[in-house]
């Protein structure tokens, strides 16, 4: 669907992207993460045919983004992070605009606006004027306008940026129905939202790649030592529990949370291939410590992109 070759771009003597290489798999929706300043942004407009490359190779659909530019903008719907609406136009007016401008025959006008209206839940506002509208509903206009035209490939740059919680929301919902029927990159820094939408990952740091993969992959790859989360009431039994909990076979460190309150949590490290909550809950039963909560940790998205990140600088 999407092949990325050595892909590199200069602004003089500063580099934007530098030997980039990936691919999209056809119906795949697939997260781009960095930095600010990482090169999201410069790789996107490249695919998008707003930009040149300096070097290397790039196609989508399998037109090349430099030979058949015409055709790779055809196959595409973008929202880049500053939405490219006219806030002086009502929304219908400024889909029947969009739709022309990427060739809908006048026949099927109606039909495709009807459709991009419908599916991205606009009935109520489509013709009232754009700068009255929430930013929710303008995100939702701008998603519209990408969908026109039925593109094999949607780009969304920040789609969520500046909205509140029930619009992230809102979005991120319109984002997974647009992903069943289409391929879609999706950068976002609401690293929750990636790993909710996306099963699979593209992190680049300083224009360089630091990782392709699936969230669940990169855990493993990362992951130093399994974390069993324990949570106890924060009384003199805690204090015996910390003893018991480190006298166990397997436990390679125990650590307290920091702060006071009515629970005390530890997290208990060990070996990878070592599951202890059997063995914790025994001992602790035997020796009749009660245990609130007791669960195994998982490295979150976040954690993942702050490790790559912060290796990929050192």
């Amino acid at each position: 669907m999407v092949r990325v070759e050595h892909l590199t771009k200069q602004y003089g003597p500063t580099v934007g992207i530098s030997d980039l290489t990936f691919h999209i798999d056809r119906g795949e929706v697939l997260g781009f993460l960095g930095p600010n300043g990482a090169g999201k942004t410069t790789t996107m407009k490249i695919l998008t045919c707003y930009l040149p490359p300096t070097s290397g190779f790039a196609e989508v659909c399998g037109f090349n983004i430099l030979e058949d530019q015409m055709e790779v903008r055809r196959r595409i719907g973008y929202l880049p992070e500053k939405n490219p609406l006219y806030p002086d136009m009502r929304a219908d007016e400024y889909l029947n605009f969009v739709a022309r401008m990427k060739g809908v025959s006048n026949g099927r006008i109606k039909s495709e606006t009807d459709r991009a209206t419908e599916l991205c839940k606009l009935g109520e506002v489509r013709r009232r004027t754009i700068g009255t509208l929430s930013k929710g509903f303008q995100q939702r206009v701008g998603i519209a306008q990408a969908i026109l035209g039925e593109p094999e490939l949607l780009i969304l740059d920040e789609p969520t940026l500046g909205l509140d919680p029930q619009q992230i929301r809102d979005i991120r919902q319109l984002i997974m129905e647009l992903g069943t029927e289409r391929t879609v990159l999706l950068s976002s820094h609401i690293l929750p939202e990636v790993n909710q939408v996306c099963k699979r990952i593209i992190i680049i740091n300083r224009g360089q790649l630091v990782a392709v993969d699936t969230p669940e992959n990169l855990r493993s790859r990362l992951t130093q030592s399994a974390v069993t989360c324990v949570k106890m009431r924060n009384t003199d039994d805690a204090a015996r529990a910390y003893a018991v909990i480190r006298g166990l076979d397997g436990v390679l460190m125990v650590r307290e949370a920091p702060g006071e309150g009515p629970v005390k949590t530890f997290f208990v490290e060990s070996a990878t291939d070592r599951d202890l909550r059997h063995d914790i809950i025994t001992r602790l039963v035997e020796e009749k410590l009660p245990i609130l909560e007791i669960y195994g940790q998982e490295l979150s998205l976040e954690d993942i992109f702050l490790q790559l990140v912060t290796e990929e600088e050192v």
